[in-house]
């Protein structure tokens, strides 16, 4: 009978309890919803980067944070079973401790904010922002890793079998302790690493860099990886340890202005002064250059043309390959319509040993359709009769040669190939 009794008081304080607890996660879901809409309205009002950020970063920890203050304001008044008791407060103990590493990382994302706000880099000249920006960011990243690190292994030691077996492992002379770093090796590389790219910066977010022979732009900087958007906006994911260990090309280290080259080839007849006065007028007609460096040279020069480089700058990477594209393009046309003989030609000459019958009338016969001409006028002027002219009489000059070789041969008197018939 009492038994039951104190049964069913313990049933009704558990109840009880959880209204408890229920109603105070109400009230912290509330509270939150207000000062949430407070601080939002705010910060729409004054479009102060603060009060954004402030907005932005809180929302989401204060829905956890606030409902469990409100649980350990009323877990005092709070009535339990007895068997409740160490379950309940272990769990409370627990939703403590991630509550406080979400608030840190919470606090830690608001300096990053704050600190990166005033610098904008969306202008032309954001050298400084992105070294800090890279900078604030990987500290971030690696400040809020430790944090979840460390919040686990508070978390972890609440737990009395993993204590202890934490206590053996480091009493039995730290083998699984060793296999452990080993196989967590990676992770503390990269987490040195990614401080040492804070620190020096050999790379920034948004730098231009040739990475395994691809050309690409730092688009994210993580704890342990980095991401390189490539130029056909394929992603390269790539370990922060690479940066610290294997040379790769920073296009935009110092400057963003870079310079480049336009290489094509050209007749030895090019007129290279005529190159030099037009391309400063084909850079006039663009806004790709950057007004600095322009220049025309011959390089090189084969057997067939002459190799030539026109030089020009740029204020990035991306305008530098228009820029050289537009060049080439306009020193083309410039030689089709103004030098056509400079164009590459090739060249081919053949000896002509023969005549024919479309040569001009000054033009040099054969040495043996010589005899063919002089011969073939005695019966035009005796009056006969010539071989109708269809061809077959007036060969070429080595057709010629080969019937008057025939004709002496065969005893009979040279004359062209032309014998003459008496008038009938």
């Amino acid at each position: 009978m009492d038994h039951s009794l104190l049964t069913a008081g313990s049933a009704m304080d558990a109840v009880r309890g959880i209204v408890w607890v229920l109603i105070a996660i109400l009230i912290g879901l509330v509270v939150q919803r207000v000062l949430s809409w407070t601080f939002e309205r705010w910060a729409k009002r004054t479009g102060n980067p603060f009060a954004i950020s402030v907005a932005r970063r809180t929302k989401r920890p204060a829905a956890y944070v606030l409902p469990l203050v409100a649980i350990l304001a009323v877990l005092p008044n709070i009535v339990l079973p007895p068997q409740w008791t160490h379950p309940v407060l272990h769990t409370v103990g627990l939703l403590v401790i991630a509550g406080l590493a979400w608030s840190m990382i919470a606090l830690i994302r608001l300096w990053g904010d704050v600190v990166i706000a005033p610098h904008s880099v969306d202008v032309e000249d954001n050298l400084l922002a992105r070294q800090l920006s890279t900078r604030v960011d990987i500290l971030t990243r690696v400040g809020v890793t430790l944090v979840v690190i460390v919040a686990i292994g508070m978390m972890l030691m609440t737990f009395p079998e993993i204590r202890a077996l934490g206590t053996t492992l480091l009493a039995s002379a730290g083998l699984a302790g060793i296999v452990a770093g080993l196989a967590a090796r990676p992770l503390f590389e990269n987490l040195v690493a990614g401080i040492q790219l804070a620190l020096t910066q050999p790379m920034r977010i948004d730098d231009v860099v040739i990475v395994e022979k691809q050309f690409g732009r730092i688009e994210e900087i993580h704890t342990t990886y980095v991401v390189v958007r490539l130029w056909d906006l394929r992603r390269m994911v790539v370990p922060l340890a690479y940066f610290i260990n294997t040379p790769f090309e920073n296009w935009t280290r110092k400057t963003a202005n870079l310079l480049g080259e336009v290489y094509f080839f050209a007749d030895y007849q090019v007129d290279i002064d005529a190159l030099r006065a037009e391309l400063p007028k084909i850079l006039a007609r663009t806004k790709l250059w950057d007004g600095q460096v322009q220049t025309v040279q011959v390089t090189d020069a084969t057997e067939k043309t002459v190799q030539i480089r026109a030089l020009v700058s740029a204020r990035d990477s991306a305008e530098l390959f228009d820029l050289r594209c537009f060049t080439r393009e306009e020193l083309i046309r410039f030689l089709r319509d103004h030098q056509p003989d400079a164009l590459p030609l090739e060249r081919t000459w053949q000896r002509d040993v023969t005549r024919r019958h479309d040569d001009p009338p000054d033009a040099k016969p054969a040495q043996n359709g010589a005899a063919h001409a002089s011969n073939g006028a005695a019966p035009a002027a005796s009056g006969a009769t010539p071989a109708p002219d269809d061809g077959a009489a007036r060969q070429d000059g080595v057709s010629t040669a080969k019937t008057a070789n025939s004709d002496a041969s065969a005893g009979r008197p040279q004359d062209g190939g032309t014998r003459a018939t008496p008038p009938s």
